[in-house]
């Protein structure tokens, strides 16, 4: 994972996401009476924030790449569009009941959108929320979010690169902390598809490097190429920055 920055929030979320929102939340109020934590079910319009503008414009912020696993994924699938915070419902831990509502005042959210890999979104995330204490869930559009604590790394919030690092192709949480290890388990970035992925990648990176470090014509475009393969652009850039520290980042 790297830190992804997003440009503005396009048209359609700011429109008629905007009014949507407003629609969920009379929804919820409305339905206090009938439900303990108001409406527990929503109808979403994923015309909206599943808007072709909203899926390019994540597309272009993040790189072609997958906000958790770094994947390019465009040139073989379509992938998606994530809720950080799930829209539906949530779940603490994976065998949990769903709980309902979910973040259903964040659905158009733009900070709250990303791009994902179908892997990472729907056999890994899905609906999975933990927080460090759950009792300080938002249940709805009145409550406050900062009193949450998510334990998975938000890559629009902060950098990834202070929890999770590599060891070769091997994800790990810096001084075993309890984001880094919550989100390399539990959204898969140590299934072992995903590993053999960055371990030959890996390899030939580190056939460029040896070629760049030799006095050769060749040389100076082998130091090029690996530069290019640490920028945001790069799959698996966060690995390949963690092998070669030493080396400058172009963003």
């Amino acid at each position: 994972m790297i830190r992804i920055n997003k440009p503005g929030a396009p048209k359609i979320l700011r429109k008629r996401g905007a009014a949507e929102t407003v629609n969920h939340c009379a929804d919820f109020d409305a339905s206090k009476h009938q439900y303990e934590g108001g409406t527990k079910t929503f109808d979403f319009n994923s015309g909206i924030y599943g808007a072709k503008s909203v899926k390019n414009a994540l597309i272009k912020a993040q790189h072609k790449k997958c906000c958790f696993c770094e994947s390019k994924v465009t040139h073989v699938a379509y992938g998606d569009v994530e809720h950080f915070r799930p829209k539906g419902g949530f779940r603490q831990l994976p065998d949990d009941e769903l709980g309902r509502p979910g973040y259903y005042w964040l659905a158009y959210d733009w900070e709250n959108l990303y791009f994902s890999c179908q892997l990472c979104n729907q056999r890994h995330k899905k609906n999975l929320f933990p927080l460090s204490n759950p009792t300080r869930r938002a249940r709805s559009h009145h409550e406050d979010l900062s009193r949450e604590q998510p334990e998975f790394i938000d890559p629009g919030k902060v950098d990834p690169g202070q929890f999770i690092s590599f060891r070769k192709e091997y994800p790990y949480a810096i001084d075993n902390n309890t984001f880094g290890k919550t989100t390399i388990s539990e959204l898969g970035l140590d299934r072992k598809d995903l590993e053999e992925k960055r371990r030959d990648h890996l390899e030939l990176l580190k056939a460029v490097d040896a070629l760049a470090a030799l006095d050769r014509p060749e040389s100076d475009e082998a130091r090029q190429l690996l530069q290019r393969h640490l920028s945001d652009k790069a799959e698996y850039s966060a690995m390949a920055r963690a092998e070669f520290p030493n080396i400058g980042v172009e963003t």
